[in-house]
């Protein structure tokens, strides 16, 4: 018994050898053919029409039938009419593809790189979908992409900036690279994507989809190239380089950092984010986009400033932030890193690296000291107002060596627990510093101060107190000390201590930011930058968990 399409297509090759049926056949009827393939209901009646015409005329003239000329829809068996029906069907289908690509980005990407942008990695799908989505909207003028290594970030960038162009020729973006030899190959890529020709007639390239977008002829430089009809449309650039006489309404920034080692390097954190405003956003055309694309290494990396600064000013920041190991364990695209694969590669890296590296948790939050601090909004005082502590305490560990931070805290103490008044946390010279030091202590009316006297603290501590004296105040004692304990482990051995009973006003973050990024970014293991503000912080905590300890202190010390 013959199956519904297989009637379907013994009705069609029927009604196609009756012209006069077909030429006055309705359109419900034609369209209940379409389940079978495209048919093109217009084409079909004109020819119905023109051959009963020619019947006609050869039957008036005796002419023979072989005469006819041939009949495109014609067929005289089952193959020939599947031919017919899917030679229509597959210009239909490509036609369809090739405006579902202009209009759609993840449908771009699937249609020119079909083994890797594959419908079965759903990720893939949500990565274009939000690129495109972010680049319709009107109120959102950042976004952030975090994805593990080898999902593809680089890839759809650069798709996404032909993509672009192909909807919006006049568009001018800006790529910033880790180095120029990567900038330059995000650069060739983009622009041999859309110049690229076609090998093969069955192959689809750029100009398939976009025809009028064309590389201008001699303007096609590795760094610096336009499109035909515009001016320099393209800018790629990396830390250091420069973006002179360049505006961009789209700026893309791919991965500055490559290793755990840069992630701990200060230096060169604030230098990339140096580069990024002075070079990068300075040249953001008004309306323009920002799309930073990376994966996560530290909190003050690029990606984590760019949050707070964007958000402070009011602007929407859109993030993607995607896992190689999902909440329920799965891996986010098994066809590209396999669980197999993924504990093979992070069996030899540390539990920072790895999860910084394929689970976007910066190595400084992961391995860090102290998982969180106690806060206050005001100091404990009675049911009348009055302040219910102690007594107030400062303790000052100076500056060992030029590059390190003198620490001068200030708090004071309530129920056998430490309540931070005032920090100064800075490199500035013992010249801006000692009076910086006293001032705090005349302010806040300080008891006793505490100074470190290693590295000249002896002296620091002589003159804070001479310039006490000269300001009238002749209740603080300054006291020094040396401190002959190791550093790393003091600080871990009394991190739990001050996490539970240290006290720092609420919007301690605005305030001292520095001294805070300080103590939340620093690392149970491995090399920190500076360790002055948990050193200080530390030094407060043993005043209160070691009471009977001896301190050698200067002729005006005492134990405490």
């Amino acid at each position: 018994m013959k199956n519904r399409k297989q009637q379907k297509l013994d009705r069609l090759e029927r009604l196609l050898r009756q012209p006069e049926t077909a030429a006055g056949m309705p359109d419900t009827e034609i369209d209940s053919l379409k389940e079978y393939g495209d048919v093109d209901i217009e084409a079909l009646r004109e020819y119905a029409r023109q051959q009963m015409q020619e019947e006609r005329r050869l039957a008036a003239s005796k002419k023979e039938k072989e005469a006819l000329p041939p009949n495109p829809f014609s067929c005289t068996s089952e193959n020939r009419l599947r031919q017919v029906i899917a030679r229509e069907r597959g210009v239909v289908v490509l036609a369809a593809k090739l405006e579902l690509a202009r209009r759609d980005f993840f449908e771009y990407c699937h249609l020119l790189a079909p083994r890797f942008y594959r419908r079965d990695r759903p990720f893939l799908i949500r990565l274009c979908r939000e690129l495109q989505s972010f680049w319709m909207a009107t109120d959102e003028a950042v976004m952030i992409i975090n994805l593990p290594p080898r999902h593809g970030k680089s890839r759809t960038a650069g798709m996404f900036s032909q993509w672009v162009y192909g909807k919006r020729p006049e568009t001018k973006i800006m790529t910033g690279s880790y180095n120029e030899t990567l900038s330059t190959q995000f650069s060739k890529t983009v622009r041999n994507g859309i110049q690229e020709e076609k090998a093969e007639p069955g192959k689809l390239v750029f100009s398939d989809i976009f025809p009028g977008v064309k590389i201008k002829r001699g303007d096609g430089a590795m760094n610096l190239w336009s499109l035909e009809g515009q001016y320099a449309s393209y800018l790629a650039t990396s830390p250091g380089g420069t973006a002179t006489g360049f505006g961009g309404t789209l700026i893309i920034v791919d991965d500055l950092i490559k290793s755990h080692m840069e992630a701990f390097n200060d230096d060169l954190l604030d230098g990339q984010w140096q580069w990024f405003t002075d070079t990068m956003l300075s040249r953001l055309e008004e309306g323009g986009k920002i799309i930073l694309i990376m994966t996560r290494w530290a909190s003050r990396d690029l990606a984590g400033r760019a949050r707070e600064y964007f958000a402070e000013q009011g602007l929407k920041v859109r993030e993607v932030v995607m896992r190689a190991v999902q909440d329920d364990g799965s891996m986010l695209c098994p066809s590209i890193l396999s669980r197999e694969s993924y504990e093979m590669k992070t069996k030899a890296m540390s539990e920072e690296i790895a999860s910084a590296n394929y689970q976007q948790i910066p190595v400084d939050i992961k391995g860090r000291l102290y998982a969180g601090f106690k806060t206050y909004t005001s100091l404990p005082v009675d049911e009348r107002g009055k302040d219910l502590c102690t007594g107030s305490y400062n303790y000052t560990d100076t500056a060992d060596t030029g590059a390190d931070y003198l620490c001068s805290i200030n708090y004071k103490e309530f129920n056998g627990e430490a309540y931070i008044t005032d920090v100064l946390y800075t490199k500035d010279g013992m010249e801006v510093t000692e009076p910086a030091v006293a001032e705090m202590l005349n302010k806040d009316r300080v008891n006793v101060a505490e100074i470190e006297s290693n590295n000249g603290g002896r002296g620091f501590a002589r003159n804070v107190q001479a310039l006490l004296r000269q300001r009238g105040n002749r209740r603080c004692v300054v006291k020094w000390f040396h401190q002959s304990q190791n550093k790393k482990a003091r600080i871990l051995t009394n991190a739990t201590w001050v996490m539970e009973h240290i006290y720092f006003p609420v919007n301690w973050r605005d305030r001292w930011p520095e001294f805070y990024r300080a103590m939340t970014a620093y690392q149970r293991a491995g090399k920190n930058a500076h360790d002055d503000a948990p050193d200080a912080v530390t030094g407060i905590a043993e005043r209160f968990t070691k009471p009977m300890r001896r301190v050698k202190f200067g002729r005006k010390g005492f134990g405490l």
